[in-house]
């Protein structure tokens, strides 16, 4: 089972996080308005799902990242939690690759994987997820795997949302089906070096 978070909030672009006990139930969610469309609920199958829902997948960490809509094919790094307790990010340096969260599962797994970059990467210019906001339910996503398995998911929904607001159960609470969870700062960019107002979620569930 996946650990449920009793707080998540993007601070340039980190999650700030406490694991809670595994068995907790989902933590209420703000009723925030997604920018798009909304969020899955936690816990349902996704569209389509049933007897043709392909059978999750053996752990095995990502290692590649191929958004084709929004031009994105990056190396995926690991990320764990730093001594704060915040989720670890990429470097903030010239092509920082997206990360992937270890605490979560690997894609392809039951659960929701959970997959983190950068909007920009300050001096740098652009982040590997500038267009993530502009994903669109349909769109696939590809991940690639160690094992050399590839992992093919479908855009269920994209959510942009105050950072004090933060989906925690949407975002990291167990569904029943291999997931993804794609997450960047979206929003206003603040004017004092704290990053941006809100985050970009993008859900995803396996279809091949």
């Amino acid at each position: 089972m996946v650990a449920l978070f009793t707080a998540a909030q993007l601070a340039g672009c980190a999650v700030t996080s406490t694991p809670t006990d595994p068995a907790a139930p989902p933590v209420g969610i703000s009723a925030s308005t997604p920018a798009s469309s909304g969020t899955a609920p936690s816990g349902t199958a996704p569209s389509g799902a049933g007897s043709s829902a392909p059978a999750p997948l053996a752990r095995s960490v990502p290692v590649r990242l191929e958004i084709p809509a929004i031009g994105v094919d990056t190396p995926v790094m690991q990320l764990g939690l730093a001594a704060d307790g915040t989720v670890g990010v990429p470097p903030i340096e010239a092509h920082a690759p997206a990360g992937w969260y270890d605490g979560s599962p690997t894609p392809g797994q039951v659960g929701p994987s959970v997959l983190l970059g950068h909007v920009t990467v300050g001096q740098f210019g652009d982040g590997v997820f500038l267009h993530l906001s502009r994903m669109k339910p349909g769109d696939r996503i590809t991940v690639l795997l160690k094992d050399g398995v590839s992992a093919v998911f479908s855009v269920d929904s994209v959510q942009t949302v105050p950072k004090a607001q933060f989906p925690t159960a949407s975002v990291y609470g167990n569904v029943d089906h291999p997931a993804l969870r794609l997450i960047t700062c979206g929003g206003v960019r603040a004017g004092n070096g704290s990053g941006y107002t809100d985050n970009v979620v993008v859900y995803a569930s396996m279809v091949r």
